[in-house]
């Protein structure tokens, strides 16, 4: 099969990685643009550019793919005998004759004239048991949701988000100490065998693609930073699974003496008495915050605002908490 390969995050890496290893005819690998990152804010590839760079891959990086100048000189560069440099990126990609184009959180929305170019369509890895967790965050939010099974979906794209119909699932068991950061690269190598299974499958006219029961569809939006902000209403249970789902960004946070507090680490307790919400019990090693329903969470390691992070101890000398203190 001759394919487009379209991702940019570490997830989709596997699947472009076992693609080429599986012997798919990869005509082209198409990411986002290198980004600033760190303190020094210099330029980064994206890690499917990296890995496709070491696969000696023809990438492009466009801004936008619809109708794009950018795109196009690319893709003339790279096949000049086939596309003129005027023309348009949907006649640029067209000239190549796509079986499936791959798409593998590519980030960018796949315009209708893309949708239906290849004869086997647009075929998506999601992370998640579709129609659950529809969206561009779905790991962290079936963790962070407290959910104890999550699973790859395969499906053709159409123009709803993540509405297509299913091609392949399968199911994963997330592990009670699971963070978004453990969790997502089982989930790219079993999607990256999935994406393999469902091609032979199409291939072979073995699948049979059918409808997502929309009735019963849920949302992973994008995460905003308020959304680390902890609420010791929540059960000590839903604190610590927000906890792990929102790593590493915007992990989870408070307010400590008029300055926002981040949660490191921190485990469901018993309360060493009744504490209200938010209320802070410390013993000479241990420090405990109380949650809705009762419950209390303890907490391990935390990282003042400006500060590195610190063992609980270290943050009880230096601190010296006072009876009634409170986070929140």
């Amino acid at each position: 099969m001759k394919l487009v390969f379209c991702g940019t995050p570490d997830f989709a890496v596997p699947s472009l990685e076992r693609l080429a290893a599986t012997g798919y005819d990869i005509q082209l690998v198409v990411t986002q643009p290198d980004r600033p990152q760190g303190r020094g804010m210099e330029l980064a590839a994206p890690p499917v550019k990296q890995s496709a760079l070491k696969l000696s891959l023809p990438v492009i990086q466009p801004e936008k793919i619809k109708k794009n100048e950018e795109f196009q000189a690319a893709l003339t560069a790279i096949q000049p005998e086939k596309i003129k440099k005027n023309e348009e990126f949907q006649a640029a990609l067209t000239a190549i004759q796509p079986d499936a184009i791959i798409v593998v959180g590519y980030g960018r929305i796949v315009p209708p004239w893309m949708l239906n170019l290849p004869r086997f369509g647009n075929i998506n890895v999601h992370a998640s048991l579709l129609p659950k967790y529809r969206g561009a965050a779905p790991v962290q939010w079936a963790i962070a949701n407290g959910e104890t099974t999550t699973g790859v979906t395969t499906m053709r794209l159409d123009e709803g988000l993540d509405t297509g119909n299913i091609l392949l699932q399968r199911e994963m068991e997330i592990k009670p100490h699971d963070t978004s950061l453990t969790l997502w690269p089982r989930l790219a190598a079993m999607g990256a065998g999935l994406l393999v299974e469902t091609l032979h499958g199409l291939e072979q006219r073995t699948i049979l693609p059918h409808a997502q029961d929309h009735a019963q569809a849920t949302l992973a939006p994008i995460l905003k930073k308020e959304d680390g902000l902890i609420d010791f209403n929540r059960t000590a249970r839903q604190i610590y699974d927000r906890l792990r789902g929102f790593q590493p960004w915007p992990g989870a946070y408070t307010i400590f003496r008029g300055k926002n507090l981040k949660i490191v680490a921190a485990q469901v307790a018993e309360a060493p008495s009744k504490l209200a919400s938010g209320e802070l019990h410390a013993s000479e090693s241990k420090l405990v915050v109380g949650c809705g329903g009762s419950t209390a969470l303890e907490l391990i390691q935390l990282q003042p605002e400006g500060r590195k992070p610190l063992q609980v101890r270290d943050f009880i000398n230096g601190y010296r908490l006072t009876a009634g203190e409170r986070l929140g």
